[in-house]
């Protein structure tokens, strides 16, 4: 399948396409979100869930439209300014325009003492109140006097919105891969998935038909998720596993996180396709810490998803702050994420399950012109797999199974099963 699609995206393609979403002021609702839907490619359907709606155990906040953010300081300069960095206004902040003293003003700023050159990113968006972030040093070099603080947002009854772009496939099954679009300014979380994730959807959808449908949804983190598994019940109960895609842009190593269960097809796949792409790759086990991943697995969903990432969320000191910018993600990392989702993909939607219908010994495949006609030569890698299919097709060992048996590429098991298929000897279950 992957031989009939186009090249795949360069690294410095993908980097550029991460620069152009990188400055946009990302939140759960707004004008970012919007503005960051507009790029991620043709065929994307925007979907919009209106302020109050009950969605499981959530409620749908007010949308949250910020215009300008100000800070400035007793002889006018300015300390900080949304549009020069959108970190430096308080997520969900209030309308305010108010003159007060630093010491009242202290109360309404953040900075983190780890990372005292960078601005923290911070977010109020269920409790209202409103603020400024700065770096430790800015901070610490405040002088007293009287300070002017401007927010100029709107924050009522409004919409939260998500983006899905839908590749068809021929059967009923679906698949979803989530990225998340609620985080403004930062390279690495979330621009780095929202490009790779779209550049996968691009690849996906030039190429042949797949067997199973995919759907990739941008979308803010968690009441996004749970909007989604509220509102769209035919798509959830269609959908029969997924992957998460954040945080894959920086030069750590591939990881993955297994789904609950931690033996999906999802991660099945991703323990045979990962290794061979990066041999640093790092496999953790499920926690209901973390992204889409959480919502998907819980109990009353049961949808299993794994998670594509590079260095684990929260483990690096530039993670939520402005040091996640265009130098800490680099092309190579975004390429290498975007081999290892098309990897993931391919794998899982080659896998299916077939009974052997001559399981008495080994039925003669040169007759069938699966064989050579001559003997003693060395068995081809095709051939091979046709062996491991006929000795594995039980009709509960699917290809994953016998990929991970036989070391054999899964691509490879799936045309040597698509050829056994054409004749007497092999069937699809299911």
């Amino acid at each position: 399948m992957s031989a009939e699609r186009p090249s795949p995206p360069t690294p410095e393609a993908l980097y550029r396409r991460l620069l152009d979403i990188l400055p946009l002021p990302r939140s759960l609702t707004g004008p970012g979100v919007s503005a960051t839907l507009d790029r991620m490619g043709d065929g994307l359907v925007r979907h919009r869930v209106p302020t109050g709606t009950k969605v499981l155990d959530w409620e749908i906040p007010d949308e949250w439209t910020l215009r300008r953010a100000v800070l400035t300081g007793p002889d006018g300069e300015v300390i900080a300014d949304s549009d020069t960095n959108p970190l430096h206004v308080l997520g969900y902040s209030t309308p305010v325009d108010v003159e007060l003293d630093l010491d009242e003003l202290q109360d309404h700023l953040w900075s983190d003492p780890e990372l005292p050159d960078a601005i923290p990113y911070r977010n109020s968006y269920y409790s209202r109140r409103w603020g400024f972030c700065l770096s430790e040093n800015q901070r610490a070099s405040l002088r007293l006097g009287t300070y002017h603080a401007r927010i100029d947002a709107d924050l009522r009854p409004g919409h939260l919105e998500y983006g899905e772009r839908t590749v068809r496939g021929r059967g009923e099954e679906e698949m979803v891969v989530v990225s998340h679009i609620c985080h403004p300014g930062m390279a690495n979380d979330n621009a780095s998935g929202n490009v790779v994730a779209a550049a996968v959807a691009d690849h996906l959808a030039a190429g042949p038909t797949p067997r199973r449908t995919w759907r990739f949804v941008w979308m803010p983190g968690t009441i996004g998720e749970i909007a989604w598994l509220a509102t769209r019940p035919e798509e959830r109960a269609a959908t029969v596993g997924g992957i998460g895609v954040v945080g894959v842009g920086d030069r750590g190593p591939l990881s993955w996180k297994r789904s609950r269960t931690g033996a999906a097809e999802v991660d099945r796949a991703a323990a045979l396709v990962l290794p061979g792409l990066d041999p640093d790759v790092v496999f953790h086990d499920y926690s209901p810490w973390g992204y889409a991943e959480r919502q998907f697995n819980s109990l009353g969903v049961g949808i299993p998803m794994g998670r594509l990432s590079r260095t684990e969320h929260g483990t690096y000191p530039e993670y939520h702050t402005s040091a996640d910018n265009e130098h800490f993600v680099t092309g190579p990392s975004l390429r290498g994420a975007f081999d290892a989702l098309v990897g993931i993909v391919d794998a899982v939607d080659a896998n299916l399950t077939y009974r052997n219908l001559a399981p008495d010994g080994e039925p003669r495949l040169g007759p069938r012109g699966l064989y050579p006609s001559t003997g003693g030569q060395r068995a081809r890698d095709e051939q091979l797999a046709m062996l491991w299919i006929l000795s594995e097709s039980d009709g509960r060992t699917d290809l994953l199974d016998i990929a991970a048996r036989s070391g054999l590429a899964p691509d490879l098991l799936d045309r040597a099963a698509v050829r056994l298929a054409e004749t007497d000897l092999l069937e699809p279950v299911g």
